[in-house]
This record gives structure tokens, sequence and C-alpha cells, in this order.
């Protein structure tokens, strides 16, 4: 399965990431969405998985997910916290800067921020694939506006 995960949109999409992602199996925005409008686009594309950020106010959206998939329990939440629920890979936003760290047996994944880095990090974006088992994960940098 290969996931675009994306993260920290801020009302802004680029067309650049949305046909870099086309192909992709599903979509995972790991909150700060702020409009609708941008899952509208996403979901034109994939099927999404969101969490809600700090900045998003659709009450609706839940501030995290958890699921397995390939025996591979994954947790979606905005905000890193310090002590991760029981699960393999913690996808997470928020910081605008990407991460790729494990931490206490837990994988910490950010695709980094679309329209706002932050720390000198390009403006970027993931790819996350799952394939028997095995966990690949390729940040891209945003081409073009």
């Amino acid at each position: 399965m290969r996931i675009a995960v994306v993260a920290d949109t801020h009302d802004r999409l680029p067309e650049s990431v949305c046909a870099a992602i086309r192909g992709a199996d599903e979509i995972w925005h790991l909150g700060d969405v702020c409009s609708p409008i941008i899952l509208v686009m996403l979901e034109r594309i994939a099927p999404v998985r969101v969490v809600r950020g700090n900045c998003d106010s659709e009450s609706e959206w839940p501030l995290t997910l958890d699921f397995t998939l390939g025996g591979i329990r994954l947790h979606l939440e905005h905000i890193p916290t310090k002590r991760p629920p029981a699960c393999d890979i913690f996808l997470h936003g928020h910081t605008h800067v990407p991460r790729d760290e494990t931490v206490s047996g837990v994988r910490f994944l950010n695709p980094g921020c679309i329209t706002r880095p932050n720390r000198g990090a390009p403006a970027s974006y993931a790819w996350l694939t799952l394939d028997d088992g095995e966990i690949m994960w390729k940040i891209m940098p945003v081409q073009g506006p």
C-alpha cells in the first residue's frame, strides 16, 4: 500500500502536490487542514484519513486515529506526545519539520509542511509504503507552485 502523507496545509494545497500524489492508495492528512475544501481536493485523488489539528475547527474530525495495516499498528495525531499509545508508528504534524526517529521502540514520522516549513526545512510531504510488514518512508520536497 502506498500512502501520501501531508500535514499543516493551512488552507493551501499546491497543484504540484496534487499532481505528485496521484496514484496514492490513500492520503493521510495529519492536521491543520483549516479549510474543508482541502479535503475535498484530496478526496478527488484517493480516500482520505484525517485528524484534527490545533488550527482546525471541524469538530467531527477525530483528534486521533488508531488502526492496523499489514500487521503494523499506526497512530495518527497532530501534536506529538512524549508518551505515545501502544503503536509501531506514530505519525504527526504540528512542528512543520520532517521527522523519522525511533524513540523507545516507536517510530515517529512527520512529513513536514507543504506551505510553511520551519527551521530551514524545505516545503515537503511524504510517501509511506507498507509492503508485507516492510515500512518505507520518503520525504518529498514540494516542486513548483
